[in-house]
This record gives structure tokens, sequence and C-alpha cells, in this order.
């Protein structure tokens, strides 16, 4: 694709990297048939190719963008599945990056739509105020229908995503490493998964643990930036990132930062990107398909239908290895038609896409369900919460079920099932 960028806008570079990704773009289509919002809404401009016309549009002008600009980028889940089939490898992320970076700079949003995406990182990247936020939340459920019929969709989406609250487990997660240690990983604390889904935390602890490796939680850590990121809040997002990277120099050595929130693992390979300081980040099943299994202790007789995350599948390119673990350590693993797209959580955008957003869920729950699986395995905590109120079996995330076959306890979501 042709640009007529300045030399003065090219000195930029942010606009310099948007720029070559723009002319890598040849137009061929290949990316609307695995692109979601363009399969829904059947609208070229709801298309990445769409999108990157309108943003190479939007930076050459410079300025406020059109509305219509504003409403087609907004829309986009940032799933990255274009980049899986983009034969030009065009480095997608970085437009959309910069284009929302560009919008929040020079765009006046409604008040509402401003206190909603200010309070989102406010709430979600601190776990304290999640976890009070979750308890007003269990106790405000019932108020849905009535904020969907005064047209409050995001707050009636924000309600929809509370999970129960999981029957409390005795079972301690060890940090230190099974024997002697074969080496030493940072665990991604994150913000939304210690609230919402605690238990993936300890089960990841005690695989990694028994895979042979002292478990590292850093003092100082906090959001990996992902949040910030996607609302184009870039400034804030480079914050928290060297934040991140300091606090993991004082910890010390170690030969992976490791997360088990697939999003998260995909904005911590993206640092180099965005401060210009890699780090060695590993997804969990990533990690432990690298490291090898820990013996398998029981064969737990389920099937467990696969939803593969975009962060993990597209964002990160981990496509076989939780499937191949899933598979070792006894399982029977069924796959799910239409897998490669999105469900629709994708960070925030259930809350403030929540139309969109709930055909995306339901078409993906639809195609779950008719697996007919006994639970339903997904590597990130947004997909979790999600899908699980729409699922006819519970969700867990694969670590869970790789530590139940280790030696680990059941999944506490599955404690009411007779597995």
């Amino acid at each position: 694709m042709r640009t007529a960028f300045t030399p003065e806008q090219l000195a930029d570079p942010e606009t310099a990297a948007s720029q070559a990704a723009i002319r890598k773009c040849v137009h061929c289509g290949f990316c609307t048939a695995t692109c979601p919002t363009y399969v829904l809404l059947g609208d070229e401009r709801d298309s990445p190719r769409g999108r990157i016309e309108l943003i190479r549009e939007m930076l050459e002008k410079g300025g406020a963008p059109s509305p219509e600009t504003v409403t087609h980028v907004d829309r986009c889940l940032s799933c990255l599945a274009c980049t899986t089939t983009c034969p030009s490898g065009v480095d997608y992320a970085q437009l959309i990056d910069h284009a929302r970076a560009h919008i929040e700079a020079h765009h006046v949003r409604p008040w509402p739509q401003r206190i909603l995406r200010a309070l989102l990182p406010a709430v979600l990247t601190r776990p304290r105020r999640l976890a009070a936020a979750l308890v007003l939340g269990r106790l405000a459920r019932r108020l849905e229908p009535l904020l969907t019929r005064l047209r409050l969709a995001p707050l009636a989406a924000l309600l929809r995503l509370v999970p129960p609250p999981l029957p409390r487990t005795s079972a301690a997660p060890g940090r230190a490493a099974a024997g002697a240690p074969k080496g030493r990983v940072i665990l991604l604390q994150g913000c939304v998964e210690p609230a919402m889904a605690p238990q993936v935390r300890a089960a990841a602890i005690r695989l990694i643990a028994r895979a042979g490796y002292e478990v590292v939680l850093a003092e100082g850590e906090g959001c990996c930036g992902a949040l910030s990121e996607h609302l184009g809040r870039a400034d804030e997002a480079r914050t928290m990132a060297r934040a991140n990277l300091a606090a993991w120099a004082k910890a010390g050595p170690v030969d992976a930062i490791v997360t088990t929130a697939a999003g998260c693992g995909t904005m911590l390979k993206a640092y180099g990107r965005l401060v210009g300081e890699a780090v060695p980040a590993r997804d969990v099943l990533e990690f432990i398909a690298e490291v090898g299994l820990p013996e398998r202790v029981k064969t737990p007789a389920l099937s467990v239908a696969y939803h593969a995350a975009c962060s993990l599948q597209h964002g990160q390119q981990i496509k076989t290895a939780p499937l191949r673990l899933l598979t070792e350590a006894g399982f029977d693993v069924r796959t799910v038609a239409e897998g490669h797209l999105c469900c629709g959580s994708a960070g925030v955008y259930n809350i403030l896409q929540p139309e969109l957003a709930t055909k995306l869920r339901d078409r993906k729950a639809a195609n779950v369900n008719a697996v007919g699986a006994a639970v339903v395995a997904a590597g990130n905590v947004g997909c979790m919460a999600q899908l699980a109120p729409v699922l006819a079996a519970p969700v867990v995330h694969p670590v869970e079920l790789l530590d139940w076959a280790t030696g680990g306890p059941k999944p506490a979501a599955l404690a009411p099932a007779k597995v």
C-alpha cells in the first residue's frame, strides 16, 4: 500500500514503524476470512485491510480523526487473527496500537465513555480494588436486566462477567523446586486473575515446582500494561513495563518470566517494541512444554474441549503445545469448530463493545457446547469469564488440569461434578 508521510512525520519512530507495516499490506483479503468483526458485519471498514486504510489516512492527515475512523478502530478486538493469515507479514499490532494512541491523544470522547475508560484501568489493574468490586458485583447481579433495559450495556456487561465464588481449597501452593532445582523462574502475578481466578496461580506454582523449578513472585511487580495499551494509553503502558523490568531485575537472574494469562504473555513479549528491552517471557503452557510435563500420577477419565485464546494462538503463535500437554496428561482432548475466531473477551472489549462481544461469545459457546465435553479448558482469564456463563460445562485453565494429573488437587470448578 502506498503512503504519503512527510519527512517530519517519519522522524517519529512510531510513525516510521507504522509506515513500514502499512507498505507491506497488498490488500490480498486473506485477513477478512479470519477477522471476527468482518465475519459478523461484512463491512470492509471492519476488516484488517479496511482499518489499515483508515489508519493510514488518519496518521497522514494528523490531528483529530473522523468519528467514522474512531468507530471502526474501536471495533477491532486486537485478536491478531489477521497476523496469522497475512502472507505479507504486516505488523498489525503496531498499527492498531499506534492508531489507538493517536485517537486517545486527538479525539474527545463523550463524557460517559471518558469516565468508563478511566475507571477500567483504575480498578482492573489493582487486585484489591478489583476484589472489592467483585464482591459488590455479586450483590448487584440481579440488577443486570434493569441496566440492560436502561441502555446501560457496559454496566450490564460488567455484572455478567462477575464469576461466582469458588469453593475454598486447603491445598497450599509450594514454591520450592522438587529436589535440586533445575532453574528459577518469576511467575507474573497479574491483576485480574488473582481476584477472579486465584486457583490458577496456585496450580501453576505447584506444577512448575513439580517440574523442578523454583518459583519467585517479584516484589514491586504490577500490571503488565496490556489494558492501558489497548485503551490507547501508551505512556501509561510504558511506565508499567519499566516498573516491572525494575522489579524483575531486583529479583535476580531467572530462566524465564512465566505468565498464566495469555493476554499478559502477548504484552510481555512486546516489551522489546514498547520500551526497547526484551524479556524471556513464556506462557506457562509454553514453558512446561519446553521443560517437560512432570510424571503423570493419575489419569482422569475426562473429555476436554480446548478453547484456544487469541492471545495464545495468534498473539504468541502457541498452537500445538496446549493440546499436546493435555493429551500427554491423559485427557480426551477435543478441538472446537471455528477455533480461530475470538470469543469476544479481548481485554475489556466485552465491556466497551458489549453488543458485538455478546454475538461473538454466543457463536463461540455454540461451537464449544457442540463438542459435548465434560470440561472446557481456556488459557486466559478473560476468556474464562466471558464464556463461563453460557457454557454447558465448567471452565478451567489448562494448567489446573495438568496440575491435577501430575499430583495436584482436583480443580475447584469440577468439585460438584462426579469425575
